[in-house]
């Protein structure tokens, strides 16, 4: 029996409980998830109290629902007409709303007392759950049919799975995905914070994560200038005209902000770069001579995201992109896709990602029926989508494909990144464009001297700068490498003895993040301050020290070290910070 199938029966014996310890509840969906199961309420006022439903009250319906099994309820689906399903759901306005839409397609399945609007599958008994492989998990608000305009509805979920230890096992799962929750740790290292005054999905980097930031950021500015990349800077806001001619205003206005109207002309935050590139390439004639002409930037940019998509770093609305536009030969597209992904490949190494374990590549192509959503040109769609994949194929790179998931100028290359509970985000991006040439009416003289179109490669080295500083907390759990931490060396004198010597170490430590714990507090209770702040170093520093220049050194993960000379505790973190490991 799939999983699947038993999951949206539990969703079903998850209403018939609801509906038997809350009489006059109104019922919208409930549908199998990944994992799970959940169902959307409208509960009546009476049966909350004016208080809701809280956590607490989930054993109760839970109990309930395995009260239910044990009665090995059978599934009975029927075929009725529209007017049968009106009268059987004349109390329940969401179920009237969906039958007036199905019209002559109208299904119900039967379960005991409980009867719903569905098209199934189900299982033929409560026989084939088991009772204790399931649990109600959470409460949450869930808008009527996502939209922010309906009712806000109440949302029971739950996880299912075929045996015990499996549920177990992905509890465990679900509370260490919790403690390596980015917004936890970025709280408890104090990197970053967010401000109902400034407004949602507009993180503020404290200090510290800005340390991180910073670190990132001149990793790769520096990598890529190495490779060729010309980095420049170009204003956040630009004409609307400038996205009407990308293309972009249609596609992307439900995600841009509104235009500003300024004296005479109409501004926008800039969503994306490339058209701000395009300019500077086309500010004066080129020639095959500069091609690849590759530009990049970190650049600001600016997304509206609807408030209940907003997950902290993750998903913002303004974020610095580690961008770069690609312009070259039709012919050497292939040759700079290649390039793009071995930069990806060593940034993500150097990161500590691993390919096809952290990461795996998406082949996201157009849905070429859909000629609203992508620009009509099959040959040019062909030759790209071939190129991306041939690329792919010969790297032997693990991938999979994904229609509908291209952009609408050209196929591309998603680097999907797992978080620790297994959930991918789109993390880096290559994208094959054959339309913002012709928009732009961007060229290159040839080595014939004829006037020739080029090809552009969008590409994102290491993607957002927010959303890859989140991944990196969730990947090592705020125990981030030597390089990227924001203090990466703490001295603990032992007595204020010690300090003079402490200060004289903080020096010839210069090249190094350092600080000196000098609180008045016991050694134990500073050695646990530094190991909760996860910083990689603690050097203890008494008498015995000063008199051999040494150090007694905590190693991060590791414990204690035993006594260090200065200058090779110095030999030592600098190969460290060289080979960013």
């Amino acid at each position: 029996m799939p999983m699947e199938t038993i999951r949206h029966s539990l969703a079903h014996i998850l209403a018939s409980a609801v509906q038997e310890l809350y009489p006059g509840t109104k019922f919208g969906i409930g549908p199998a998830i990944e994992n799970g199961f959940y169902y959307d309420f409208a509960l009546p006022s009476e049966a909350l109290a004016k208080e809701g439903l809280s956590s607490d009250d989930l054993p109760k319906i839970e109990g309930k629902m395995r009260d239910l099994i044990k009665k090995n309820i059978t599934f009975k689906k029927k075929s009725v007409s529209e007017a049968e399903a009106k009268n059987i759901f004349k109390n329940q306005p969401y179920k009237l709303e969906l039958i007036n839409e199905l019209k002559d397609k109208i299904t119900i399945y039967e379960s005991g007392e409980f009867t719903d609007l569905c098209a199934g599958p189900h299982i033929k008994t409560t026989a084939k759950i088991n009772s204790d492989a399931f649990k109600l998990t959470k409460i949450a608000g869930a808008y009527w049919r996502g939209s922010e305009k309906n009712q806000m509805l109440t949302r029971i979920y739950g996880l299912a799975f075929e045996t015990k230890k499996e549920l177990e096992n992905f509890l465990n799962l679900q509370m260490e995905a919790e403690k390596r929750d980015h917004r936890k740790i970025g709280k408890e290292l104090d990197l970053f914070v967010f401000s109902d005054l400034v407004g949602k999905g507009l993180p503020l980097f404290t200090e510290k994560g800005s340390i991180i930031r910073r670190e990132l950021e001149r990793f790769i500015v520096d990598e890529e200038i190495k490779r060729g990349y010309k980095h420049v800077y170009t204003p956040e806001l630009a004409k609307v005209e400038l996205y009407k001619v990308s293309g972009h205003y249609p596609y992307y206005k439900d995600t841009m902000y509104p235009v500003m109207k300024i004296d005479e002309e109409e501004l926008i935050l800039r969503p994306m770069t490339c058209p701000h590139h395009y300019q500077l390439y086309a500010s004066k004639p080129r020639s095959y001579k500069e091609l690849p002409f590759r530009l990049a930037e970190l650049a600001k940019q600016f997304r509206y995201e609807k408030s209940g998509e907003l997950t902290g770093l993750i998903r913002v609305r303004s974020f610095c992109l580690a961008d770069a536009h690609i312009i070259c030969q039709k012919e050497k597209a292939v040759e700079e896709i290649n390039s793009v992904l071995d930069l990806i490949e060593y940034v993500a190494s150097a990161l500590g990602f691993k390919k096809g374990v952290d990461f795996r590549y998406r082949l996201s192509l157009g849905l070429r029926t859909d000629e609203k959503k992508y620009y009509k040109d099959d040959k040019a769609w062909d030759f790209a989508e071939d190129a991306l994949r041939h690329v792919l194929k010969k790297r032997k790179s693990p991938f999979f494909e994904a229609e509908n998931e291209a952009a609408f100028y050209g196929p591309k290359i998603d680097i999907q990144m797992k978080n620790f509970a297994g959930k991918e985000e789109t993390a880096f991006t290559v994208q094959y464009d054959f339309v913002g040439p012709k928009r732009f009416d961007l060229s290159y003289t040839d080595n014939a001297g004829q006037r020739k179109e080029p090809v552009v490669i969008h590409r994102s080295s290491i993607g957002a700068i927010e959303r890859i500083i989140a991944f990196l907390l969730e990947h090592y759990a705020g125990s981030l490498p030597f390089w990227l931490s924001p203090v990466q060396i703490a001295i603990i004198p032992i007595t204020d003895k010690q300090v003079k010597y402490a200060q004289a170490l903080k020096k010839e430590l210069r090249s190094f993040r350092v600080e000196i714990k000098d609180e008045n507090e016991t050694v134990g209770k500073k050695i646990r301050e530094g190991e909760m702040q996860k910083i990689p170093y603690l050097l203890i520093v008494g008498d015995r020290e000063i008199k051999t220049k040494s150090v007694s050194v905590r190693e991060r993960g590791k414990g204690d070290l035993g006594m260090i000379k200065v200058d090779n505790f110095l030999e030592r973190i600098k190969k460290e910070i060289n080979s960013k490991k």
